[in-house]
């Protein structure tokens, strides 16, 4: 015969001044631990969240990214002319060469830090169509030493609004636009393909990008390719390519939500683990009465886990509550793949609630053991004489 759940109910609420502190500190363990993981996700949803599969991206055979690959002007219109995937349109190929590399600049706060610098041709537009927004100003004109500017730079970085001068490698030029897009883009600054290429003193761009022909099997141009005797090519869809860019700083924020929830987790358990030897010590009365009445061992076992849980998901559910106002909030950091500054925004995703309310019924599992053992092994007497 199981103990009854209002018995368990009325016990958190009698220690009510206990139960509170526990839920808070209990909480606050939580909050943290799934403010990181909103930090993994707003960082990976922003690069796999948006890729697109009928969006294919060339490098160079063996490059792990932009920044390690490129190629000669010729090469990559050999590439884009040569392959019937990649769609037509009157105006040619719906394909583009683009430029990266990451450029020193000012941070309005203080410091420098790098920022990505790419070079589009006008297809690139096309390709894109309504994911790149323009917010204020215009595009650049071909050829010009003019530049766009991603919507998340403004503010964090000098000299980024309409108007401004920005001055790369000793060539200033002129910001006339602002753009908005939902993917890592935003945080960039785009000019000519043409113009970043003198600027960057380079012979070739790092990528070419084209929309495929629908129903176009990936892996098997990409087999093709790498045997190319003149233009040979490693290609992937743009969502495979994005996913790859996110693993490094990725696996760090998640190896980093993992060990605070070691650290603070050892810390909330022990919490857990004396606000219910403080119960059992002032309720072995009780648990005698209980025994005596019949109740065996395992239902108590069963009902002081159950309070450690129930204690330890309200915790749960605080550090969820706790956590719910960054959602959305913008941060930014350093890429580890290319190097450069990436704004994003904390995401608190179902992915992050559930995460951190399992680690709460982890946290009391861990918590409940010892207390519960500790009252299931006692005995009637030893308990009833006990005060």
């Amino acid at each position: 015969m199981l103990i009854p759940l209002n018995y368990t109910l009325r016990s958190l609420f009698v220690r009510k001044a206990a139960t509170l502190l526990s839920v808070f500190g209990i909480g606050v363990t939580v909050a943290i631990f799934a403010g990181v993981l909103a930090l993994q996700q707003g960082f990976t949803t922003m690069f796999t969240g948006h890729g697109r599969t009928d969006v294919a991206v060339f490098l160079r055979p063996g490059a792990t990214g932009e920044t390690d690959s490129q190629f000669s002007r010729e090469r990559g219109m050999k590439l884009i002319k040569s392959l019937s995937a990649i769609e037509q349109t009157p105006n040619g190929p719906l394909a583009s060469m683009e430029t990266y590399s990451g450029v020193l600049r000012k941070r309005v706060d203080g410091g420098e830090v790098n920022v990505a610098f790419r070079g589009v041709q006008p297809a690139t537009f096309a390709i894109r169509g309504d994911e790149i927004r323009i917010l204020e100003g215009r595009k650049f004109d071909p050829g010009a030493d003019e530049v766009i500017v991603g919507r998340r730079l403004v503010g964090r970085m000098q000299d980024c609004a309409v108007g401004d001068v920005v001055v790369i490698n000793t060539t200033p030029f002129r910001v006339v636009g602002i753009f908005d897009s939902d993917g890592p883009f935003v945080s960039e600054i785009w000019t000519d393909t043409e113009r970043a290429l003198a600027v960057l003193d380079s012979y070739g761009p790092n990528r070419v990008i084209a929309r495929l022909v629908p129903g176009t099997d990936v892996k098997a141009l990409g087999e093709l390719l790498e045997k190319d005797k003149e233009a040979p090519a490693k290609v992937m869809t743009e969502r495979d390519f994005l996913e790859s860019q996110t693993k490094m700083l990725g696996g760090i924020l998640l190896g980093l939500g993992m060990a605070l929830a070691v650290i603070m987790g050892v810390g909330a358990a022990f919490t857990a683990i004396n606000t219910m030897l403080s119960a059992i010590a002032s309720r072995t009365n009780e648990i005698g009465i209980l025994l005596a009445t019949g109740f065996r061992p395992i239902p108590i076992f069963i009902a002081f886990m159950l309070e450690t849980l129930l204690l330890c998901v309200l915790g749960g559910v605080a550090g969820c509550l706790l956590v719910l106002p960054i959602n959305g909030i913008e941060t930014g950091t350093m890429n580890g793949q290319t190097f450069t500054e990436v704004a994003f925004a904390f995401r608190v995703t179902p992915i992050v609630i559930g995460a951190a309310i399992f680690f709460s019924v982890l946290l009391g599992m861990v918590g409940g053991l010892w207390p519960a053992l500790r009252a299931c092994r006692m005995t009637p007497t030893e308990a009833l004489r006990r005060t």
